[in-house]
């Protein structure tokens, strides 16, 4: 058998792939670290709940380190609805932050083993938060906000245009 000299499109394609490739493994290092995140949000919760910590005190603790006004309109809302917060409810929110924590990490890992599954499981979950995100931002527009919507639209906006990449490019395969 003789190999085929690559053809001019061949290296065009690698060379696209390997962008594509970087971003992707790019997407997926960001998921990891939003995993990571959520972890140890996770594990925070978990401390609270085993140090039968006082949440109020907790969270007047941190208003008071981060400066905020004390007798503000927002601060009092906080504390009123971290009063709110029993044993049961701060167990429930533990799970539910392991469990997007869960999500991300799969997500993270499935994009920086370059997997296809990964891509549209990424797509799907993210899109699927955007409508809450621009909720938020419309309630109260932070810059923190809408730099993570932001970031979160382009990863959707990118995965779509691989996806549909290769998509095309099986339909070439095929007909070739």
């Amino acid at each position: 058998m003789s190999a085929s000299a690559p053809t001019k499109q061949d290296h065009s394609t690698e060379r696209s792939s390997s962008v594509h490739d970087k971003w992707l493994i790019a997407i997926g290092v960001y998921k990891l670290v939003e995993a990571t995140l959520f972890v140890l949000l996770g594990i925070g919760a978990v401390k609270l709940l085993l140090r039968r910590a006082d949440l109020v005190d907790v969270a007047t603790h941190f208003i008071n380190v981060l400066r905020f006004n004390s007798e503000g309109r927002l601060v009092n809302l906080i504390l009123e609805r971290v009063a709110m917060i029993d044993p049961h409810r701060l167990r429930q929110i533990s799970a539910v932050i392991f469990g997007y924590a869960a999500l991300h990490a799969t997500e993270g890992i499935g994009l920086v083993l370059q997997k296809a599954w990964a891509e549209y499981v990424t797509i799907i979950l993210t899109a699927s938060f955007l409508p809450w995100e621009f909720w938020e931002m419309h309630r109260h527009l932070t810059w923190m906000k809408a730099g993570v919507t932001a970031v979160n639209v382009l990863v959707v906006v990118y995965l779509v245009f691989v996806v549909q990449a290769r998509i095309r490019e099986r339909r070439r395969g095929a007909r070739g």
